[in-house]
């Protein structure tokens, strides 16, 4: 949500100060939102010291006016042909040179400079944006209307008397750090006679950051494919369901539905992104940023610029000319947030991101994307190793819970050794010969059959849950050294995985299964579950020989429906993909114990089945839905250590 300026105009601040003023008469002097109070002061100090220096905790900010505050980039070209995608990307508010209404002066950060009462009638003004590129305008207010500077423009005497204001958008956000650090600098130069001065400010533009768990969650976003298909009955019906589960969680505003490309996954083809800096009286003022996944040949992310662009939303996309090493890594399940924290001399207060890569083979993310996210100067990407998983995404096995802590997170995670005592337990207690899954079979993909004896028997299931334990424990001891989160902070919750080829028959002998892959959209049940080991990497990976072989490290997916990759609605509101488990004595043990562990640190936990939307695709109830959350807190001030 955005807040408009209660008025056009700077707010003027600070008592008048004889002293300060006699020593500031007659010289060019330029003042912004240094110490981001929403005010400009011209008649205090508050604003002078450090403007002609940035750093995370003062200095004056302005944003990456990317937005279509009146709609009027066009999504289609002639007859309706759908436009390339750097068609779409060339439109937004700060492509032009205009302001495009009062919504889009909202959008300026405001500088002004300070009156000169005594001025000669003959003396001038002129003004200079420097930025280290085309990436920031300067406009003047005059006479009611924003008008762009240019080399050519000139102050008259009467407004450097009465003092001047203008306003800073930036043409978009910081992509390179190595290129552009996202500053511009302000240049007056005020001339009277044979007198000279100059005076210049320096801003920088709103760092982009991605949304952590304690900021609340204000909306929902979900595919909903369209047609009559099995699935695409399947996922209306998910979505709906969803709807439900939101609205109990007190999320009140509609879900925000794709329906146009038939990709389900949408957690995975955008990431929900802000910046903001302070407005009048010290109100924030925000943008919505849509990140756009960096696989270009992934449609989905069209949408963003058809649908969800427009008034205080816009959207950022990034190419890499690079053939990327691993398709899958590209997609934003595989990309977290850890909360705000401070640790080993080392502060993140508007959080840290953490991906994934596969360091087996290493393969890593888009470099064009991380070096983007890391030139933001404030959630340093880290990066965990996620070999093990056949997808590959962090979303697989770890997340972050608001906490009554002094730190107010944890951190939990998918514990495989849990979940194999869980199967233990039962055959100990006498219940071998309970089916493995409680799922209702269809006529187009029967139940599993197998028993909890035949999952313990398996040739790899133990196994492979064991080395999915050991890589599970390697990545949580890469984030208790960087955070300083302790055992007692971390919540551990039951699950089981599968190599991604293997699942069983009735007679416990591995067989393969089939799955829809998460790597791209579904028209069609049928059709979409088949082939999940060799056309699952084939996909992963097309520029690879089609002859080659998949990935000799062994790789994996959920089994049990993964229950820490759900989606957190509200601080103390959690929704799990429905697990299916065995049932003993009337009740599914995986259930019972995903309660328990969730409940022991306050979270109320409800369930929605994804077996045939999204499980049986090598994902959760997490990797087809994504949120806006609350986005108008101060990223520069510091964390709790």
């Amino acid at each position: 949500m955005v807040l408009a300026l209660a008025a056009a105009g700077s707010v003027l601040a600070g008592p008048a100060g004889s002293a300060f003023a006699a020593e500031t008469a007659g010289r060019a002097d330029l003042r912004a939102d240094v110490n981001r109070d929403g005010r400009v002061d011209v008649t205090g100090g508050s604003d002078k010291t450090g403007e002609d220096t940035w750093s995370v905790g003062r200095g004056a900010v302005y944003l990456p006016n990317i937005d279509d505050d009146t709609k009027r980039c066009p999504v289609t070209g002639p007859g309706g042909r759908p436009l390339s995608d750097a068609k779409l990307a060339a439109c937004n508010d700060g492509t032009d040179t205009k302001v495009n209404g009062a919504a889009d002066a909202a959008d300026l950060a405001r500088v002004r400079s300070v009156p000169l009462p005594g001025l000669a009638s003959n003396a001038k003004g002129s003004l200079k944006l420097t930025t280290g590129g085309k990436h920031a305008h300067l406009f003047l207010k005059r006479d009611g209307k924003w008008v762009l500077v240019t080399p050519a423009t000139r102050l008259t005497a009467a407004e450097l008397r009465s003092g001047v204001e203008f306003g800073v958008e930036g043409t978009d956000i910081v992509r390179d750090a190595a290129k552009w650090d996202g500053r511009a600098v302000v240049r007056l130069t005020v001339t009277a006679g044979q007198k000279t001065t100059s005076d210049a400010v320096t801003l920088r533009v709103a760092p982009l950051l991605t949304h952590h768990h304690l900021q609340n969650t204000q909306q929902v976003m979900v595919t909903e494919v369209q047609g009559q298909g099995e699935y695409s009955r399947l996922q209306q019906k998910f979505v709906a369901e969803l709807g439900k589960e939101v609205k109990k969680a007190g999320v009140t505003t509609p879900l925000v539905k794709f329906t146009k490309y038939a990709d389900p996954w949408a957690q995975d083809f955008v990431e929900p992104a802000y910046v903001n800096m302070s407005g009048p009286g010290g109100q924030p003022q925000v943008m919505r940023v849509m990140l756009r996944s960096a696989q270009p040949d992934r449609d989905a992310g069209r949408e963003l610029f058809e649908k969800v662009r427009g008034r205080d939303i816009g959207v950022v996309q990034v190419k890499d000319p690079a053939e990327p090493d691993d398709w899958s890594l590209n997609s934003f399940g595989n990309l977290e947030t850890i909360p705000p924290y401070a640790h080993g001399g080392r502060s993140f207060p508007a959080g840290r991101i953490i991906m994934g890569e596969r360091k087996d083979s290493g393969a890593r993310p888009s470099k064009v994307m991380r070096t983007m996210l890391k030139s933001q100067g404030m959630q340093d990407p880290l990066l965990l190793d996620t070999s093990w998983l056949g997808v590959g995404h962090v979303d697989e096995f770890v997340q972050f819970l608001p906490a009554d802590t002094p730190r107010g997170w944890r951190i939990g995670v998918a514990d495989p050794q849990s979940g194999l005592r869980l199967l233990r337990d039962a055959k100990r207690d006498g219940h071998g010969a309970t089916k493995m899954f409680s799922v209702p079979g269809r006529s187009d993909s029967p139940a599993p059959k197998e028993t909890i004896n035949q999952a313990l028997a398996s040739r790899h299931l133990v196994s492979d849950n064991e080395m999915a334990a050991r890589r599970i424990a390697a990545n949580l001891e890469i984030l208790k050294r960087e955070t300083g989160v302790t055992d007692e902070e971390i919540v551990r919750v039951p699950a089981l995985y599968t190599r991604e080829s293997e699942a069983f028959s009735a007679e416990g002998q591995d067989v393969p299964v089939p799955r829809l892959t998460r790597m791209g959209a579904a028209s069609d049940l049928v059709d979409s579950l088949r082939d999940r080991g060799q056309q699952k990497w084939l996909a992963e990976n097309p520029a690879a020989p089609r002859a080659a072989a998949a990935p000799a490290t062994v790789q994996t997916s959920a089994y049990v429906p993964g229950a820490v990759n759900g989606v957190l609605l509200g601080r103390d509101r959690y929704l799990a993909p429905r697990q299916w488990g065995p049932v003993i004595a009337g009740k599914d043990i995986f259930t019972e114990a995903v309660n328990a562990v969730y409940t022991k640190v306050g979270m109320k936990v409800s369930y929605i089945d994804d077996w045939y939307t999204y499980h049986l695709g090598m994902g959760e109830v997490h990797c087809g839905t994504n949120t806006l959350r609350e986005a108008s807190g101060a990223w520069w001030r510091q964390p709790v250590r």
